[in-house]
């Protein structure tokens, strides 16, 4: 159609996918079951009496903040201009009539909605025949972006598409639809890794500390260590996709958290949906070749962790001792997968210095929110003015880490396992000037990862650990 033709049409615009780069139907099923995790139930017997039903349930249950969602600013920059111009813009979306008239209030180009109530489903021919009615057959334009939007568009005068769907310009054109305009939607691919968080993984290389601490190289014990690093890993990333999804209103208000790929809309939410569970039966169908108690770690670590994304995390200091039990979860999963004894030593050392980095993380992020003029950080429960009793509780439990270790290398277990154990009392300082620039790089606000992920990228914290290393390996063999 020719712009002249096009020009006093009625655009009417879809929502999910288009609109915005989301899915307000899983948003709002994320945010019932974050809110409500016990009553997960309830959705698929809403479900029994329809789509519209549960979308009209849902959104009697939940708020879903629309100035957060991830809008589509080219389209949104288009809208504005055809809305200048004298064009009548509408919202004609399947989700239900109260977000929908939250949506219109938000944007001032809107003219009015089409959306889903109780007793309908705006999907498909049902949109069509909606649009249709209202505009009196006299034409009209649509924004869509799937394969669902195929009925509504056979109907419409002006094709207006968001080439977001694989293939689906081909489709359309199999189908007698050409476009009239397209938003294009770049790919990138690699984000659908990044939501996976791989560099996270390497927090499960305390899984090889027994057998580096029982110095067992064997090639079957340092086998079955790198098949419980993949397991916990695989683990990990299922619940990684999961508290991402959980949190998407809380990461979205974040400086830097907003840019995670759901958060952003960069990626479709029914990938992390789908991950999700396929992630963690390759986890466990990982650990199954291993032990039993190994699988028991596995699944205390990942009930804990779903603990923490539910709720736990909500809870000051309950959440730093769930995170401090998560770095220990591993260094016990690396000895039941191995059959190594733990020895009291190493668990004292695991608590303290656990419990000191979990403290480092959650004072990185009151700094942030201090930055940002806050009172409070976002989905926890610390202000920031706890920031003071914080840095005091964690700088003393690194140092309590130092004594264990002073203590340890004084100890009769020691001399078992090296010819020259005092050489061990260089790992002291080392280790006590590393806590304390941990520290203090979390009081300049310079910590912005996990602790461990950032330690083990951190050119001083490498230097040290190789120092650290040497001195271990001198000990032994001199």
């Amino acid at each position: 159609m020719t712009k002249a033709k096009a020009a006093g049409l009625p655009i009417f615009v879809d929502l999910d996918g288009s609109l915005i780069r989301s899915d307000l139907l899983i948003e709002s099923v994320l945010a019932f079951l974050k809110k409500y995790p016990f009553r997960f139930f309830m959705i698929p017997l809403w479900l029994l009496k329809g789509k519209a039903h549960l979308k009209m349930m849902l959104a009697s249950e939940v708020d879903v903040s629309i100035d957060l969602l991830p809008y589509n600013e080219d389209l949104i920059e288009f809208l504005r201009q055809q809305h200048e111009a004298g064009r009548e813009i509408y919202l004609a979306t399947a989700s239900n009539e109260k977000y929908a008239s939250q949506l219109v209030a938000h944007h001032d180009f809107f003219s009015g909605y089409l959306a889903s109530n109780e007793h309908r489903n705006l999907s498909g021919t049902v949109k069509g025949d909606a649009i249709s009615e209202q505009t009196s057959g006299e034409g009209f334009s649509y924004v869509g972006n799937s394969r669902k939007d195929i009925p509504v568009w056979r109907q419409a005068r002006e094709v207006l598409l968001v080439d977001g769907e694989p293939g689906l310009i081909g489709h359309l054109k199999r189908t007698g639809i050409s476009p009239d305009k397209v938003f294009s939607v770049p790919a990138r691919p690699w984000l659908y890794l990044r939501a996976l968080r791989p560099h996270q993984w390497a927090k499960n290389i305390l899984i090889f500390l027994p057998a580096i601490a029982a110095h067992d190289f064997s090639a079957h014990t340092l086998t079955i260590s790198i098949a419980a690093f993949f397991a916990f890993s695989l683990c990990a990333s299922s619940v990684y996709l999961l508290n991402d999804l959980l949190d998407l209103e809380a990461d979205r208000l974040h400086p830097r958290k907003k840019s995670r790929p759901f958060a952003a809309g960069a990626i479709d939410l029914r990938y992390g949906v789908m991950m999700i569970p396929l992630l963690l039966i390759l986890g466990f169908t990982t650990a199954g070749g291993l032990s039993s108690n190994f699988c028991l770690v596995l699944l205390i670590y990942y009930a804990a962790t779903v603990g923490y994304s539910l709720g736990l995390k909500k809870f000051a200091l309950v959440d730093v001792m769930l995170l401090s039990g998560l770095y220990t979860v591993r260094v016990i999963g690396g000895a039941a997968a191995t059959e190594i004894s733990l020895s009291y030593w190493i668990m004292a050392f695991s608590v303290f210095i656990f419990v000191s980095l979990a403290l480092v993380k959650r004072c990185a992020e009151l700094n942030t929110m201090k930055l940002m003029e806050r009172d409070s950080s976002i989905g926890r429960g610390y202000m920031v003015s706890d920031l003071e009793y914080l840095h005091g509780m964690g700088i003393a439990s690194g140092y309590l880490s130092v004594l264990v270790m002073a203590l340890y290398i004084h100890s009769e277990e020691i001399r078992n396992l090296y010819h020259s154990p005092d050489i061990m009392f260089g790992v002291v300082p080392m280790l006590m000037y590393w806590v304390s620039r941990m520290w203090l790089k979390a009081g300049r606000g310079e910590m912005d990862d996990d602790p461990l992920v950032f330690a083990i990228k951190d050119r001083q914290s490498q230097i040290i650990m190789a120092c650290m290393g040497a001195v271990v390996v001198l000990a032994a063999v001199y």
